[in-house]
C-alpha cells in the first residue's frame, strides 16, 4: 500500500509541474513580460487607402511606434476612410502631428508615416463628444502628383482652346505670308551678301587710308606752321629794310641836293614795288594761316579735298 501512495504522489506531482511549465510556457510566448501598452487615435483619409492593410506599422520619422489596427469607411462620411491607429503610450503625439499614407519602395505596401510635431505644442486630445483623439493628415505624394496632373491636363486643355480661338485661319494665313516675307528677305541677303563684304573691304581700306593721313597731318601741320613763320619773319624784314630805305633817301634829300630827282625817281620806282611785296607776302601768310587753321578744323580735306560750297540762290 504504501508503494501505491507514493507513485500516486510522484505522478500527481509530475503532472503538476508539467503542467506549471506549460503555463509558464504558454504566458512566455504571450509577450507578458514584454507587453507593451497603447493608446487609440484616429485619422480620416479622403483618398485611396490601396496597399495600406491592418496590423501595418505606424512610424515617427522612421521609427515604428504602432500599427494599424482597423480600416473602414467613415459612416459619417462616405467619402473619407476611417483609420484606427495604436501607437504606443510615451510617443510624443502633439496637437500639430500629422499622418500620410507611404508605400514601401516597389513593394506597395502602404503604411502610416507621422510628420511635424514640436517640443513646446501640447499633447493631442480627444475632443468633445469624440472617443478619440483624431491626427490630421495630409494627401500622399500619389495623392499630390495626381492633383498636379489634372491641374496641368486643365492647364492644357484651357491653352488648347485659347490657341485654337487665336489661330483662327485668317492668322494663320498671315502667319503664312510673314514666314514667306521671311524668307525671301534671308534670301536677298544671301544673294547680296558678296556685295555686302565687298563694301566691308572697301570701307576697312577708307579707314586704314584715313589712319595713314592722320598719322602724317601733324607733321604736314608742322611744315606749313614753320613756313608761314619763315614768310612773316621775310615781310618784316623786308619792311624794315623800306623804313631803312626811305630814311636813307631823306639823308640823301638833305646832303646832297643834286640827288633829289634820283631820290623821287626811286621813291616813284622802288617803293610801291616794295610795298607790293610787303603786301603779297603778308597775304601769303594770311593764306597759309587760313590752310593751316581749315586742316586743323578738317583733316580729311587732305585726302578727300575740299568740300563744294552749297549752290547759291538760283544757281
Amino acid at each position: 500500500m504504501e508503494s501505491r501512495v507514493n507513485r500516486a504522489a510522484v505522478g500527481a506531482f509530475v503532472l503538476l509541474l508539467t503542467g506549471a511549465g506549460i503555463a509558464a510556457l504558454l504566458w512566455l510566448g504571450s509577450g507578458q513580460l514584454s507587453r507593451k501598452s497603447y493608446d487609440t487615435y484616429l485619422a480620416f483619409f479622403s483618398e485611396s487607402v490601396a496597399g495600406l492593410n491592418v496590423r501595418a506599422p505606424v512610424k515617427l520619422r522612421g521609427v515604428e511606434v504602432g500599427a494599424v489596427r482597423e480600416i473602414a469607411i467613415d459612416p459619417t462620411d462616405p467619402g473619407r476612410v476611417r483609420v484606427v491607429l495604436s501607437i504606443e503610450r510615451g510617443t510624443p503625439v502633439t496637437e500639430d502631428i500629422w499622418a500620410v499614407l507611404q508605400t514601401q519602395g516597389l513593394t506597395g505596401i502602404g503604411f502610416i508615416e507621422l510628420g511635424g510635431g514640436s517640443r513646446s505644442a501640447a499633447p493631442l486630445r480627444a475632443r468633445p463628444g469624440e472617443a478619440f483623439p483624431t491626427i490630421s493628415t495630409r494627401p500622399s505624394l500619389l495623392a499630390r502628383l495626381d492633383l498636379a496632373a489634372a491641374s496641368l491636363a486643365g492647364d492644357l486643355g484651357r491653352v488648347t482652346a485659347s490657341l485654337n480661338e487665336t489661330l483662327d485661319p485668317e492668322t494663320r494665313q498671315a502667319l503664312r505670308a510673314s514666314a514667306a516675307d521671311l524668307a525671301r528677305v534671308m534670301h536677298t541677303f544671301a544673294q547680296r551678301s558678296r556685295d555686302l563684304d565687298a563694301a566691308t573691304v572697301a570701307a576697312a581700306e577708307m579707314l586704314r587710308n584715313g589712319a595713314k593721313a592722320s598719322a602724317a597731318l601733324p607733321a604736314l601741320v608742322d611744315r606749313v606752321g614753320r613756313s608761314a613763320e619763315a614768310v612773316e619773319r621775310m615781310g618784316n624784314e623786308l619792311a624794315e629794310t623800306g623804313v631803312a630805305a626811305r630814311a636813307a633817301v631823306q639823308e640823301a634829300r638833305g646832303v646832297v641836293g643834286q640827288v633829289r630827282e634820283g631820290v623821287a625817281r626811286f621813291d616813284a620806282e622802288v617803293l610801291p614795288d616794295v610795298r607790293a611785296l610787303v603786301s603779297d607776302l603778308r597775304d601769303a601768310s594770311a593764306s597759309v594761316a587760313r590752310v593751316t587753321a581749315e586742316l586743323e578744323r578738317d583733316p580729311r580735306a587732305l585726302v578727300a579735298g575740299r568740300a563744294e560750297p552749297p549752290p547759291g540762290p538760283g544757281e
